[in-house]
């Protein structure tokens, strides 16, 4: 006869038996993300992007002021965040041999200079995010387009940058030399179109132009896409003036004035004054025609 067995088991423990069980689930499903290594660096300048790269390092860092050396036994990326009149400078203040972990933050037009100097395939970043004042957070320049982020870095130091701008809270993509000279072609785009049309207007804010002068920007943006394209012989990817005015939403507050005229706008006005001189059309007709507005050409 078959002897009938009975067990009792209290609620109280049920619920610890499904506690440890949750708990070890738990323990297996959570993986422990390791901290972003940043590498230590040189920084070049110590203005608001000089300041907040440095805040996103590890104390290891070696801050030059404007005019200072840059040292030869410092091993690392060497961050350049000058205004690009100051680039000369900083590449005589440079040994050498150290001119290939030169990391360039610059806006504007710097191929040209580059390759006069030797250092056409260096690294480089286009910096999408903005610094209000030193100290404070940087603000990432995702977009209703590109929430993923806009910044994008080239060369063999650019894992390194995204390592620093991630550890900082900030996105950055690795691009190959074609992609990143298309983004940065965009953004050369973004900078002269926005900031002449708002300079026509007085001034106002880049949300303003954005959001009351969309037609003149987008005949501006297609002109000088138009003009960089044929010059360089590539292919944009569609949809740029989407991406641009995107951007242009995300920094709304940004003020509008052209500077910087020969690292800027200054280039493809003389992709007009090479057409003139061919005796042919002028490729920016409205560029130019809104620089002479303003007298500044």
């Amino acid at each position: 006869m078959a002897t009938s067995l009975s067990f009792s088991i209290s609620p109280t423990t049920i619920t610890t038996s499904r506690f440890r069980f949750s708990a070890m689930a738990a323990a297996a499903t959570t993986v422990t993300t390791p901290p972003t290594k940043v590498a230590p660096a040189v920084i070049v300048g110590g203005g608001r992007v000089g300041r907040a790269l440095q805040d996103m390092g590890t104390g290891e860092d070696l801050l030059v002021r404007r005019g200072e050396s840059v040292p030869l036994d410092f091993d690392g990326p060497i961050f350049v965040c000058t205004r690009n009149d100051d680039l000369e400078l900083v590449l005589q203040s440079t040994p050498p041999s150290r001119w290939k972990d030169l990391v360039f933050f610059q806006n504007g037009m710097v191929e040209a200079w580059l390759e006069r100097k030797g250092l056409k395939d260096a690294n480089q970043v286009l910096a999408y995010f903005a610094v209000s004042k030193i100290g404070e957070a940087p603000v990432d320049g995702r977009t209703d387009t590109n929430p993923e982020g806009l910044t994008a870095a080239y060369g063999n130091w650019a894992s390194a940058v995204a390592s620093r701008l991630k550890a900082g809270g900030l996105s950055c993509k690795v691009l190959e030399k074609e992609a990143f000279q298309k983004q940065m072609l965009e953004k050369l785009i973004w900078i002269c179109s926005v900031m002449l049309v708002g300079a026509r207007h007085g001034g106002v804010s880049v949300g303003v132009v954005e959001k009351e002068f969309r037609t003149e920007l987008s005949s501006l943006i297609t002109e000088l896409a138009s003009a960089a394209a044929s010059e360089k012989g590539l292919t944009f990817e569609e949809a740029m003036e989407e991406r641009l005015c995107a951007y242009s939403r995300a920094v709304a507050h940004f003020p509008t004035a052209v500077k910087e005229f020969n690292w800027r706008n200054g280039w493809f006005y003389a992709l007009s004054e090479k057409a003139k001189a061919q005796g042919k059309p002028d490729p920016c007709p409205l560029h130019s025609l809104w620089l002479k507005e303003l007298r500044i050409v």
